[in-house]
């Protein structure tokens, strides 16, 4: 099936696209090739990669330094899974420590909203405190070296984020695929902290309404590959260049040129990430 923006139009090409969360080192190695190689031809000038453990940073570290200006690596341990032991959390922070020139964020980290419902929907106990020390020790980090934080915290668990970032004074918060209460999503612009919309913004009327509401100087276009998405994009693999149809949708929503969407997108990505 084919993408619904195959190739970009030139007008739009005056301001490229940038994939702000990506798993890439999750692809098979071929689709990573495959992908990295074709992003010039869409008008992606970057993607944000993000990792999942510290293997994941190492294939993401690999990754940025073989495609040098494409891959913009983020190093951390996702929520959504089981704790790691006290030994490989001390490996994770060591490893990022020794590359902080090369990592562009602090990612991805969060809270385990997921996994707690379904754990408690099935009656079995569960600790979250053990979850909410590493977020705050990810987030000291991130502010101790200056970096960026992308943050898995959605509904409630983004208060306790905000809690945090709050605490240690972290501003550079990036909440990914955001979902969340009225309250929550005032706190989170107020305190000037950014979202990023993925390609279900073309058919899911909640992100569409939160992409109605959220300052258009906070937003970024993601796509959070390789997970599938519906509508238009049903049975396709996740691409970069979906970000474009993100894009396409943004604009039609805040009622703006596609050209003038692009450039907001992609001027917040660069400011927020920092990129030269």
């Amino acid at each position: 099936m084919a993408s619904v923006h195959t190739k970009p139009d030139m007008d739009s090409l005056n301001y490229p696209l940038i994939d702000a969360h990506i798993h890439l080192d999750t692809y098979p190695i071929d689709q990573q090739l495959s992908i990295l190689e074709s992003l010039p031809g869409y008008g992606v000038e970057s993607v944000i990669s993000v990792s999942m453990h510290l293997e994941s940073c190492q294939r993401n570290l690999e990754l940025a330094r073989r495609f040098v200006d494409r891959v913009k690596p983020a190093f951390g341990y996702h929520p959504e899974q089981q704790m790691p032991s006290p030994a490989d959390i001390d490996s994770l922070f060591a490893f990022m420590e020794s590359h902080l020139d090369e990592m562009i964020a602090v990612g991805e980290v969060g809270l385990p909203y997921y996994s707690r419902l379904e754990a408690q929907s099935s009656g079995k106990d569960w600790d979250n405190r053990p979850y909410e020390d590493l977020l705050e020790r990810f987030i000291i980090f991130a502010k101790k070296h200056d970096k960026p934080v992308i943050l898995h915290a959605v509904y409630e668990d983004a208060d306790i984020a905000c809690d945090l970032l709050e605490k240690h004074s972290v501003t550079s918060a990036h909440f990914h695929w955001f979902k969340g209460s009225p309250g929550t999503i005032q706190r989170m612009a107020d305190a000037g902290y950014c979202i990023s919309f993925t390609p279900d913004l073309l058919y899911e009327q909640e992100i569409r309404e939160l992409a109605r509401l959220y300052p258009a100087g906070q937003v970024m276009s993601e796509t959070d590959g390789p997970w599938p998405f519906e509508g238009p994009f049903q049975g396709q693999v996740t691409h970069p260049r979906m970000t474009a149809d993100v894009a396409s949708a943004w604009a039609d929503i805040q009622g703006i040129s596609l050209m003038e969407a692009r450039r907001i997108l992609y001027d917040n990505a660069r400011r927020f990430y920092r990129m030269r």
